[in-house]
C-alpha cells in the first residue's frame, strides 16, 4: 500500500514505531499498521483516525532499557496497563525503540496538548457568547413583562454559573 504523498506532506509529525506509524495533523491523528512487527502485534488492523478533540489524555514513556511509547486516551477506550509489552497490543499506542525519538515524542505530545488547550479556550469563548445571548433574550422578556425580575435573576445566575 502506497502512502498518499500529499497526506504525508500535510502531517506535522510522523513517528514510525515498532507496532505502527503515527501521523499527527492540526486536527487529528492517524495510526496505521504497516510492517511485520505491526502485523505481529496488531494483526490486519487498518488506519485509525482520532480527532484531537476526542483525545482526553496522552501518556508517554521514554525509551530507556525497554521500548518507549506514546499512548492516547480517548473516551470509551480502555488503556493498556501492562507496561511496554501490553502497549505493543494497545490500538491507541505506538511503541518505539530508537533512543533519539524520546525528544521527538515529547514534541508531539506538546504539539497535541497545545491544540487541546486552544480548542478548550475556543469552546469557552463560544459558551460565554452563547450565555450572553441567552441573558439578552431573558432581559427582553423581562422588559416586556413576560417574566418577573426574580425569574430573570435566577436564569442569569444559572447561565453565569453563580
Amino acid at each position: 500500500m502506497k502512502t498518499n504523498k500529499t497526506q504525508t506532506e500535510k502531517a506535522k509529525y510522523i513517528l514510525k514505531g515498532q507496532n505502527g506509524q503515527l501521523y499527527v495533523y492540526e486536527d487529528k491523528i492517524e495510526i496505521t499498521r504497516k510492517g511485520i512487527a505491526a502485523f505481529a502485534f496488531q494483526g490486519l488492523k487498518g488506519k485509525k483516525t482520532i480527532p484531537i478533540s476526542e483525545i482526553k489524555s496522552i501518556q508517554i514513556k521514554p525509551r530507556k532499557l525497554a521500548l518507549g511509547y506514546i499512548q492516547f486516551g480517548i473516551s470509551g477506550s480502555i488503556e493498556s496497563k501492562g507496561g511496554v509489552n501490553a502497549a505493543n497490543y494497545d490500538e491507541n499506542t505506538i511503541t518505539f525503540s530508537d533512543w533519539s525519538l524520546n525528544k521527538y515524542v515529547d514534541e508531539i505530545k506538546l504539539f497535541i496538548e497545545n491544540i487541546m488547550i486552544e480548542n478548550k479556550k475556543q469552546n469557552t469563548i463560544i459558551q460565554a457568547t452563547s450565555n450572553a445571548d441567552e441573558i439578552k433574550k431573558y432581559k427582553e422578556l423581562l422588559d416586556l413583562e413576560i417574566i418577573t425580575q426574580e425569574e430573570f435573576d435566577a436564569k442569569k445566575k444559572q447561565l453565569l454559573g453563580i
